[in-house]
């Protein structure tokens, strides 16, 4: 059985997905990149600030599912510029300082709408 997410605090899909999906006790988010939920545009600023964003609608989404950050078992970020991996690193230890999710990071050449960072996650309930 599976029950799409839906929320107003995280960007609304771009394309032909949901925000996430629940599926028995596990829910799985598609990638987000720093939008702003009430404006749909990549938001100004560096790695740090996108990254922070990223973390935000991520969080928006699982509060959603029924969930919290803490209950996220892996990432997947998705990077375009090596140098932003430290910076990226920094802000996403804020969101997951204890017992943090396993994690696959991956350097690509370009992301939607040009943003610098994506990253999804699965969270068990």
């Amino acid at each position: 059985m599976k029950q799409v997410i839906r929320t107003d605090d995280a960007p609304k899909a771009i394309g032909p997905y949901s925000q996430a999906i629940k599926a028995g006790q596990f829910i799985f988010t598609a990638g987000q990149i720093a939008l702003d939920p009430k404006t749909g545009t990549v938001i100004e600023g560096d790695i740090a600030a996108q990254t922070k964003r990223v973390l935000e609608n991520l969080k928006a989404v699982i509060t959603a599912a029924g969930a919290s950050l803490s209950d996220v078992i892996k990432t997947t970020v998705y990077l375009t510029k090596l140098e932003n991996f430290t910076p990226m690193n920094e802000i996403y230890a804020q969101y997951f300082d204890a017992e943090p999710p396993a994690r696959t990071t991956v350097f690509i050449n370009v992301l939607p709408m040009d943003a610098l960072v994506e990253i999804d996650v699965v969270a068990r309930l």
